[in-house]
């Protein structure tokens, strides 16, 4: 079996985020708070950051998206602590995360293209679309993969190392002088989108060819989307 994580996260620091975050999944759990309650407040928060990116205060907007990204997080930690895993939610769970990107990468363009005094605009709107496309990209490989029966856990830039490495960075530093630190934080992004991209393929056809189905027609339908939340 190859390889299942490789990503900028490493395993003990995912691990001590976990335990600090199953207390309050199990104080949730105890107050009946469904995981897709959880997940709308996730959106919700998500919708702030883009719309405090594009009125020009990207510390603010990076500090809602660390905090959606605490909520995306702990729908899923509910969801499987209190046994309320379903395929409804795993499906309503990716649709609104990419409604919340779409909404945090079009904050982010307006804020290139309408804030005064930056250089290069147009250079940033097109880099931030590069980076909306990509993130979808990688979430699509995953869906299809899974759609096809097949497990896809691989790549370096998942929705959390999205989160964390646009979020923290800009909440520290903010956007830079004229930009171009924000600017230089979406390029990296779109580009760990990309490598993410070329390794669920890869890991798809490794995972095709030694099963034996490297050869089978392609489109069609796929299989029923299986049980659990999940993060793409």
């Amino acid at each position: 079996m190859y390889a299942r994580r490789l990503t900028l996260i490493p395993a003990p620091v995912r691990s001590a985020f976990l335990d600090l975050v199953n207390p309050v999944a199990d104080r949730l759990v105890r107050w009946r708070v469904h995981p897709n309650t959880i997940t709308v407040a996730s959106v919700v928060v998500v919708l702030g950051s883009g719309a405090a990116f594009g009125t020009g205060f990207p510390r603010m907007g990076a500090f809602w998206l660390l905090i959606s990204g605490l909520f995306d997080a702990l729908d899923g930690v509910v969801a499987r602590r209190g046994g309320m895993m379903s395929t409804f939610g795993a499906f309503f769970d990716s649709t609104l995360d990419r409604l919340g990107e779409a909404a945090l990468f079009s904050g982010i363009a307006i804020y290139f293209v309408a804030t005064a005094g930056l250089r290069w605009p147009i250079l940033g709107l097109g880099v931030s679309l590069l980076a909306l496309s990509s993130s979808y990209l990688v979430s699509y490989a995953k869906a299809r993969a899974e759609g096809l029966g097949l497990d896809c856990p691989v790549g370096i830039m998942q929705r959390p190392e999205r989160v964390v490495a646009l979020g923290v960075p800009t909440l520290v530093l903010g956007a830079g002088p004229h930009g171009w630190f924000l600017l230089g934080l979406m390029f990296v992004l779109s580009v760990a989108n990309a490598i993410t991209v070329i390794q669920r393929i890869a890991h798809v056809h490794r995972l095709t060819v030694s099963m034996g189905r490297g050869m089978e027609p392609r489109g069609g339908g796929a299989a029923a989307l299986p049980e659990g939340r999940r993060t793409p």
